[in-house]
């Protein structure tokens, strides 16, 4: 049940685009004192890593993007939501913009960056 600016995201995708996030909260609160010990608890799937996962992707909205990129629809803002699976999940409603038909789609997930690029994609979110 995704409402139409969120997407679902799988954690294994989830935690590859957004590792660097991860491993600078796991520092900030002392569960990790290096990047290495860090990366270590990632690779256990230690049940901290999904909690700060979890609040990273609360700031940092995805661009999604099925090629060829046609038209403005062909790539869209998202909040990203942490699902179960290896899929990514979509409202129905956005999928017509994608010409997603989900029989094997493929679609690439791109994480921006700076504070600038984080704003442009919330705007674009809910325009």
């Amino acid at each position: 049940s995704l409402s139409l600016h969120q997407c679902g995201l799988p954690r294994e995708i989830a935690i590859e685009l957004l590792q660097t996030f991860v491993i600078r909260g796991l520092i900030r609160q002392h569960v990790a004192s290096n990047i290495g010990i860090a990366k270590s608890k990632i690779r256990e799937k230690e049940p901290i890593v999904w909690e700060i996962l979890q609040e990273v992707m609360q700031g940092h909205p995805v661009l999604l993007n099925r090629a060829p990129t046609l038209h403005r629809l062909g790539i869209q803002a998202f909040q990203p939501i942490l699902v179960e699976g290896s899929a990514i999940c979509l409202h129905p409603l956005v999928c017509k913009g994608f010409n997603a038909d989900f029989d094997g789609d493929q679609m690439a997930v791109h994480v921006p960056l700076s504070l600038e690029a984080q704003a442009e994609a919330r705007l674009l979110m809910f325009s």
